[in-house]
């Protein structure tokens, strides 16, 4: 199986490499270090699946939900295996949104991921353990998830906000106007209660929604 491999870490990287190709029966035909590099070797390498960090970051693509959208439309029948350090439910609800087959979080993921591969490679979905415990979790509690309250773009503008990200960079980003992601920040603040910038930071690092 040929499998491209994108993370921002070469460390990351080289272990997660070891693995495949010693436990999945696969091939790591690119390792990449950016979504731009991910695109570009989508592009020239033939591939049977993609196994991808959320959030790498660098170039236009900074928010993970903007990068697998794009792949997606692109690539529709390509499989995707999402790596994360995200624990927020309304996050990862959002990154399975996109058409990811395989979610994992990073903790899990070395001992997880010849599972996952073979599931998604069968046409399956796999959900790591860590994933199904957030999001069985949110259920029981039931707590409204992040995007039941925000539409995707108030996820995408919040959580590249509370990247260090100004609103102007953004909208350069994002391709839309500095007007429009303005709005959108401030829709997502009041719907979620949030009063001040250091509102948001603390919001998204408490709920997980970064990294």
């Amino acid at each position: 199986m040929r499998i491209i491999l994108a993370d921002d870490h070469p460390v990351v990287r080289n272990g997660v490499r070891m693995v495949l190709e010693a436990s999945a029966q696969a091939s790591v035909v690119a390792d990449v270090g950016s979504p731009a590099e991910l695109l570009d070797a989508i592009e020239d390498h033939p591939c049977d699946l993609v196994l991808t960090d959320f959030s790498m970051p660098g170039g236009e693509m900074a928010d993970g939900l903007q990068m697998l959208g794009l792949i997606r439309r692109r690539w529709p029948l390509l499989p995707l295996i999402v790596l994360t350090m995200v624990n927020n439910a309304g996050v990862l609800s959002a990154i399975l949104a996109t058409g990811v087959r395989g979610l994992l979080g990073k903790s899990d993921a070395l001992a997880e991921l010849p599972l996952a591969v073979q599931a998604v490679s069968h046409g399956r979905s796999y959900l790591g353990a860590g994933i199904r415990k957030t999001l069985n979790a949110a259920q029981a509690s039931g707590a409204a998830p992040v995007q039941a309250v925000l539409s995707k773009r108030e996820v995408e503008v919040l959580r590249l906000f509370a990247l260090g990200f100004t609103v102007s960079e953004i909208a350069t980003q994002l391709s839309r106007s500095v007007k429009t992601i303005s709005r959108q920040k401030m829709d997502a603040m009041s719907k979620l209660g949030l009063k001040s910038d250091l509102g948001v930071y603390a919001y998204a690092r408490e709920h997980g929604m970064l990294g």
